[in-house]
Parts: C-alpha cells; sequence; structure tokens
C-alpha cells in the first residue's frame, strides 16, 4: 500500500509511533505530516512494512464498487445503508408496507444503473470544484429514457447553472439553464439574461411565464423581477411591486419581555398566549402537513411504477416530480372528497392510531399528539383544510414549507387563528408570503405577529 493508503487508515497518534525517526512530530497536523513524508517515502510497501509492531496483514475490499452497485440497484439511491435491515428488524424505524414488482424498480436496465452513477460521479465532482465545463458535458451525454433519472439530470444541470453564476460564466451558466427542466431553471436563465444586459430575452421569458406559468414562486419572481426588466428597456407606465393589502392587515405587535432564560421568539409569543381556555401550539410546517399526510395516506402510499421499489422507504421516490399529483389524481380526488361528506374526522383519527410511528414524508410523530389533533380536527373547518390541501397538492415540492409557526385554539367557540412569529429585524420569506396571501384571499383567519422586546436595554441583550 501507499503511505497516502496508509494514512487514510489509521489516525495521526497511531501514525506517530511508526515514523518517530522521521522530522514529523506531534505538534504537526496529520495533513502536514504527510506533506513531509511523502519525499521520503515515495514506495508501497506491504502493511507490515510501515507498521511492523503490528504482525498482523491490512485487507483491502477488491468487491467495493461492485457491492455499492448492488446496494444503489436496491435502495435505488446511495444515501440510504444496509442498516436499514437492522434498524426495521428492532423496531427503530417502521415502514408502510407498499406492494412492488418488477416493473416497479427504480432501474429497468445496466444503462439506467450505469447512468445515475455517472451522475452520481459529477454531483460529487461540482461540489470539489471540478472544471465545469466538462461536467457540463458529460451531463448533457447522459441523457436517459428513464423519466426519473432525467429528473436528476435536470436537477444537476440546475446546480451547475448555479456554479457558473457564482463564477459569473454567464455563457455556461445560460446553457445549463436552458437544457434544465428542473423548476426555477427558467427564472434562473432570465436573471442571466439581465445581469448579462440580455433584456429583450429576459422579458420574452417573463412573459412567457406569465402565460403559463410553472408555480406560484415563479408567478411571485418574475412578478418582483418584471418592473426592473421594463425599466431596463424603457417602458413607462408600469407600477412596481407593493406589499399586498391583504398582507399588511393581518399584522399585529406584541411587547413581551426578554425571557430570563434562551429561547426562541415562537416559544416566547406560545408562552405568552397559552391559557388552559385558547390552548397555542408551535407547530410551523407540522400541523397542517400531517393532517394532509393522514387523510390522503392511500394516495402517497400508493404502488405506482417507479414510486416504491424496497421495503424502507418513508415516502414515495417520485414524491417531488412534476407529474406526482397528475399520477395519482383520481386518489387524491377521493381522499378531499371525504371533507364534503363529513368522514374526513373518522378516517384521519384512525389513520393516526393505525399507523401510529409510520415513516411518512408529511406526519411528524414527535410533534402531532392526540391532545393536538383532537383540537385541530374540532376547529378547523372542513372547508379551511380543503383549501390548504389543494394549495398544497398544486406544488407539494415547494408548499410544504412556509406555514405560519403557531396555532391558536378557541375550543369554546371551534374556532383557530395561524400564526407567523417574527422577531426584532426578521422579515417574511417568500413561501411564508405565497401562504399568508392564499389564506388571506381565502378567509382563513391568519396574522403575522411582530414581537418587540420592552427595553432597548433588552434589545441589546436580545441581539
Amino acid at each position: 500500500m501507499t503511505l497516502d493508503e496508509l494514512f487514510a487508515l489509521h489516525t495521526k497518534a497511531e501514525l506517530l509511533p511508526m515514523f518517530s525517526n522521521t522530522p514529523v512530530h506531534p505538534g504537526m497536523r496529520k495533513s502536514e505530516m504527510l506533506h513531509a513524508l511523502r519525499p521520503l517515502c515515495e514506495e508501497s510497501r506491504p502493511y507490515i512494512g510501515w507498521n511492523p509492531q503490528v504482525p498482523h496483514p491490512a485487507w483491502r475490499v477488491m468487491l467495493g464498487e461492485l457491492c455499492e452497485r448492488l446496494r444503489l440497484m436496491f435502495f435505488g439511491n446511495l444515501h440510504q445503508q444496509w442498516s436499514e435491515f437492522v434498524l426495521a428488524d428492532l423496531g427503530i424505524f417502521k415502514y408502510e408496507a407498499v406492494p412492488f414488482d418488477a416493473a416497479s424498480r427504480a432501474f429497468q436496465t445496466r444503462a439506467d444503473v450505469d447512468g445515475y452513477l455517472v451522475l452520481h460521479a459529477c454531483r460529487q465532482a461540482l461540489d470539489e470544484g471540478a472544471d465545469v465545463d466538462s461536467l457540463l458535458r458529460q451531463v448533457v451525454s447522459c441523457t436517459s429514457g428513464n423519466a426519473w433519472l432525467e429528473q436528476r439530470r435536470a436537477k444537476l444541470l440546475w446546480r451547475i447553472g448555479q456554479a457558473c453564476e457564482r463564477t459569473q460564466d454567464w455563457t455556461r451558466a445560460e446553457q445549463a439553464y436552458a437544457l434544465s427542466n428542473y423548476p426555477g431553471a427558467r427564472h434562473r436563465r432570465m436573471r442571466v439574461y439581465e445581469r448579462t444586459g440580455r433584456l429583450a430575452e429576459a422579458m420574452a421569458l417573463a412573459q412567457a411565464a406569465q402565460t403559463t406559468p410553472e408555480s406560484d414562486e415563479e408567478v411571485q419572481r418574475v412578478a418582483r423581477m418584471l418592473p426592473r426588466i421594463r425599466r431596463g428597456l424603457g417602458q413607462a407606465g408600469f407600477p412596481s411591486v407593493r406589499p399586498v393589502p391583504a398582507i399588511a392587515q393581518a399584522r399585529i405587535e406584541v411587547e413581551l419581555e426578554l425571557p430570563s432564560t434562551p429561547t426562541s421568539v415562537e416559544h416566547a409569543l406560545r408562552t405568552h398566549w397559552h391559557t388552559d381556555t385558547a390552548p397555542v401550539f408551535y407547530v410551523e410546517n407540522a400541523l397542517i402537513n400531517a393532517l394532509f399526510g393522514l387523510l390522503c395516506w392511500p394516495a402517497i402510499f400508493q404502488p405506482l411504477p417507479g414510486a416504491f421499489f424496497h421495503p424502507f422507504q418513508s415516502g414515495p421516490a417520485d414524491l417531488g416530480a412534476p407529474d406526482f399529483v397528475q399520477r395519482r389524481t383520481d386518489t387524491f380526488e377521493v381522499c378531499l372528497a371525504s371533507l364534503d361528506d363529513g368522514t374526513y374526522r373518522d378516517l384521519i383519527t384512525q389513520r393516526f392510531a393505525d399507523k401510529q410511528g409510520t415513516q411518512s414524508p408529511f406526519v411528524f410523530w414527535g410533534v402531532l399528539t392526540e391532545p393536538l389533533l383532537a383540537l385541530a380536527l374540532d376547529c378547523f373547518p372542513a372547508a379551511h383544510l380543503k383549501l390548504l390541501f389543494q394549495r398544497l397538492l398544486r406544488d407539494v415540492r415547494v408548499n410544504r414549507t412556509g406555514f405560519p409557526d403557531l396555532v391558536r385554539f378557541w375550543p369554546a367557540e371551534r374556532r383557530y387563528e395561524l400564526v407567523e412569529v417574527k422577531g426584532p429585524g426578521d422579515r417574511l420569506q417568500d413561501n411564508q408570503l405565497r401562504w399568508l396571501q392564499y389564506c388571506a384571499e381565502h378567509g382563513i383567519p391568519t396574522r403575522v405577529c411582530h414581537v418587540r422586546w420592552r427595553s432597548s436595554e433588552a434589545l441589546e441583550r436580545a441581539a
């Protein structure tokens, strides 16, 4: 083995005795030791030649690549490990049992596996700062008839575009975004055109996005970009984007004493408001997602080709795909119909009991307690739940986040309120703005609470 391989096997403390008669010393870092020893130890040696105090051989794994390929073929990814078998057997993780057959496999051909490995290697190389031009050529040529792999390729092209933007390589950034259909790639290409002064082309893309937007996120971003492009083109008479009145009207301010022990502003406000007759919970994205996940469990875990291909999946592999909802439209409609006929309460309650602890991309079991579930089902009108779930389904990948931080209940009145909490200097994020606007337009009770600490001295301490 080489010196580099030896260093990869041992800690600094283990290496020092092996090189006691060399210039290395305990004050050096391991990387400095390796650098100092390379000119002195250029030849490869058996392990005992490096470490004669330990008369045992070192074994080299020669099947590593094959084992990685088999792991990829089983899991459909390289982030899950064989320990999943043990964790499931011990009951630490519990998974939904979904039937699948050969048609459900992640890979149907050897070329699919090879293509995945190429994309994975390109992604690693991108993170390590490899030459972008070479990577772009590899990814462009790595096309596949597998829709799932094409989605991964589109995302990698989008990441390459971002890397090119950071180095102001606008030509390659434009090329990467133009070749990618990953959500957001069109908007990034508009930004490249804007940064390089190609405003007419940016305007053409923005108008196309307005006509056929890919998501609410794109609508929001294009609306923010258009006034700048129009000013750059000398087009007058278009108003700038202003705060939406409905959101502005939802603003309230609360002044609190600075907590004696460090705590988040959300927890401080929750403690301030909470009473037995008007309980408050810090739920953020957990509550609405969990109610949706329990009601729509049959759709989420529907056994479709390419969705489930091994028994250790917390959710469908195509969850982020553009056609995720479209492939399950009929099942989702059946689930949402229960909100109209009143059966949703029993369905959600029964699934909460039956599926307890089962992995899900929507249900956060540590947050969703039985008392919280009962309050939500008592106080959320079915019509409001349907509106929330319908927007979630418009773009599951993006709309799973951005929900307000707190939920307040008034059980005696069977009503609730969602509250986004902002501390001093904090401001609303884009996905939060989109949810707040939607709630305001549809009569879902929502507020934005800006918390101020009681004194200037407290403000300084909080900062």
